[in-house]
């Protein structure tokens, strides 16, 4: 968003800048002053005409002054060299010699006659001294007004893109919005009024769909339980295993997903919580049951959470890996404000184009070892809503030459260290 703003800023300032100059180049070159070389022509012609007039009268009667030498001031190369070339061009050569007596006096011709110099002021047609340090004022004037417009139109013309931006931010891990307020201009009224029906139609399908597992899940319950009474009077054995091994699955599916429901729209409160505690806990508890894991340095971290729901989260994800990669690895440290948990398999790892699907409800990524491997496949989906819900992430990457790594992140407490 930033980086729109600029590029309209500049795109504005470009415009804004492009057109005064423009103009100020048109406006100068239309009224600049006639080149030195045209005003010469009638100085030159008023010096030979003062001369001739000079030759007819009496030394009384003489009208223009003469000195014994030249006027005073500064030699002008440039504009003596003008009027030299206007008085070949208008009659007989003569010798002049232009002076500056002040940077805003007049120009002085000093033209040599029969008994001394005849001295005469003549029009300075150049631009005022200090004139670059004007234009440099001006423009810079021009760029810091422009700049001041350009950006103010920029927030103004963007600041409905931002308010979207600044709204993803803010989602929920229930995939909803919070209530954005209805002020500003049209635009962001606009923009604010659609989030906000956006919200509440994400929030209604949201509890509809929560409500629909949650009804599933327990309507399932009546049905299984006569079918097992039913399956509990079945003579043959072995069919009667078959039976009551489908029912339990149905059932952990149905658990699963009321377990899932319960975690999105009821969490316990957070408390502070020691995660190096909570992992040596889940590590002796699956070890208890037959599971081979495995803890490595655990320092003391700290972190904000719900200990039920954390801990089904993590030991979720240390079965995952217990179960599916032959073994489990379980490191924690901490990075900055961070509490990082990692957890590593030697198993087969996923393939690369169901990486992102791991965390789907019921994926699984060999439907065939169901069997295998008993579950409804809920594990990591409610593993990841309970750590997005405490701020925190879940990633998961293959390892070489084989293995899963599972990086779960959390912010510390602010209580911690």
């Amino acid at each position: 968003m930033n980086s729109l703003q600029t590029r309209i800023a500049a795109l504005l300032i470009a415009a804004i800048v492009s057109v005064v100059l423009l103009a100020s180049f048109a406006a100068t070159w239309v009224m600049q002053p006639p080149a030195p070389q045209a005003t010469m022509a009638p100085v030159a012609r008023q010096i030979h005409m003062t001369i001739a007039l000079m030759g007819q009268g009496r030394d009384s009667d003489l009208p223009g002054p003469l000195q014994a030498a030249p006027a005073a001031g500064t030699p002008d190369p440039g504009m003596t060299r003008f009027l030299r070339g206007a008085l070949r061009r208008t009659g007989a050569p003569l010798d002049a010699l232009v002076t500056r007596s002040g940077a805003r006096r007049p120009l002085t011709a000093s033209v040599p006659v029969e008994g001394g110099w005849l001295i005469l002021q003549i029009p300075d047609l150049a631009p005022p001294p200090g004139r670059w340090k004007v234009l440099a004022l001006w423009l810079a004037l021009i760029v810091l007004g422009s700049a001041a417009i350009s950006i103010h139109a920029a927030r103004r013309l963007t600041r409905p893109l931002q308010l979207l931006e600044d709204a993803v931010d803010r989602v929920g891990p229930d995939g909803t919005l919070e209530p954005i307020p209805e002020t500003g201009s049209g635009e962001v009224q606009a923009a604010a009024k659609a989030l906000n029906r956006l919200s509440g139609q994400l929030r209604q399908a949201m509890e509809s769909r929560m409500r629909l597992v949650a009804a599933a899940g327990h309507d399932l319950r009546t049905p299984m339980t006569r079918m097992r009474l039913r399956a509990e009077f079945i003579e043959d054995d072995a069919e009667r295993a078959k039976w009551l091994s489908d029912l339990e699955e149905l059932d952990t599916i149905a658990d699963s997903a009321i377990r899932l429901v319960r975690e999105e729209v009821g969490p316990d409160g957070a408390l502070p919580l020691r995660l190096d505690r909570l992992l040596e806990d889940i590590a002796a508890e699956l070890r208890s049951l037959g599971h081979p894991v495995e803890t490595a340095a655990l320092p003391p971290v700290a972190v904000d959470a719900g200990p039920i729901a954390l801990k089904r989260a993590l030991r979720n994800l240390v079965v995952n890996a217990a179960t599916h990669g032959g073994g489990a690895r379980v490191a924690l440290a901490r990075e900055g404000d961070r509490a990082v948990i990692r957890i590593e398999d030697d198993g087969p790892g996923v393939p690369l184009e169901l990486l992102e699907r791991i965390f789907e409800p019921f994926f699984r990524v060999d439907l065939a070892r169901r069997k295998a491997f008993p579950g409804a496949g809920l594990g990591m989906a409610i593993s990841r809503e309970i750590v997005e819900r405490h701020g925190g992430t879940i990633t998961v990457r293959n390892r070489r030459p084989q293995g899963l790594e599972q990086i779960c992140t959390l912010p510390c407490a602010l209580a911690d260290g």
